[in-house]
């Protein structure tokens, strides 16, 4: 059983309906027991870094998390990626969940002027050549696209990017720590069947 974790800020609607799309077990959950209980964790999110970590705290599940991180498959998706690591400078500095280390910044410090922020639309994934693939793409090839919106990236997290995207300059897709985390800053549930094959994929880890 997958337990998406419910602190008051996600894209949980279209996760939900992915999951159900694709046969696999999954609960929206807010309960700590539950999350404990389960085979797998997702960390959804949308909105600010601030507000989000505020509202994790709130719940009472930031600590949860933090615990099953290093027991079972984590991922966090979009703003729920960026939570994994250390820290994010959006409207200010506010302290991550630190499981992958890096800071979110934002992109207009990388990106070319005349390129619009936020980065929306569908953009194909790169996967470093000098590691394996991660197992949350096994079946995803270089080159498949997905879709993103976002404003801030991960960086300084070079020995945990797993997938890149470019957009005006190399911005990190994805994280993982090599055990249990995973980071997509894209939408899966909002990038058709490429999407629907990583949520199978973490769904069989």
């Amino acid at each position: 059983m997958i337990a998406i974790v419910d602190y008051g800020v996600g894209n949980i609607f279209s996760l939900c309906c992915s999951f159900k799309y694709i046969g696999a077990d999954a609960v929206l959950t807010s309960d700590a027991d539950v999350i404990r209980k389960a085979d797998r964790v997702l960390l959804p999110g949308v909105g600010a870094f601030g507000d989000a970590a505020f509202k994790l705290r709130e719940s009472g599940l930031w600590d949860v998390v933090v615990e099953e991180s290093v027991r079972k498959p984590l991922l966090g998706i979009c703003l729920g990626m960026q939570l994994l690591l250390e820290r994010s400078f959006e409207y200010g500095e506010h302290q991550g969940l630190g499981l992958v280390k890096g800071s979110v910044v934002p992109i207009s410090g990388v990106i070319p002027a005349d390129y619009k922020v936020p980065h929306i639309g569908w953009n194909a994934l790169h996967f470093p050549k000098d590691k394996p693939k991660s197992p949350i793409f096994e079946s995803i090839s270089e080159g498949d696209h997905v879709y993103f919106v976002h404003s801030y990236y991960a960086a300084d997290c070079d020995a945990n990017v797993i997938a890149s995207a470019e957009y005006g300059a190399e911005l990190t897709a994805a994280v993982g720590d090599g055990k249990y985390v995973y980071g997509v800053q894209f939408h899966p549930e909002k990038s058709g069947e490429v999407g629907l094959n990583i949520l199978r994929a973490f769904a069989k880890l």
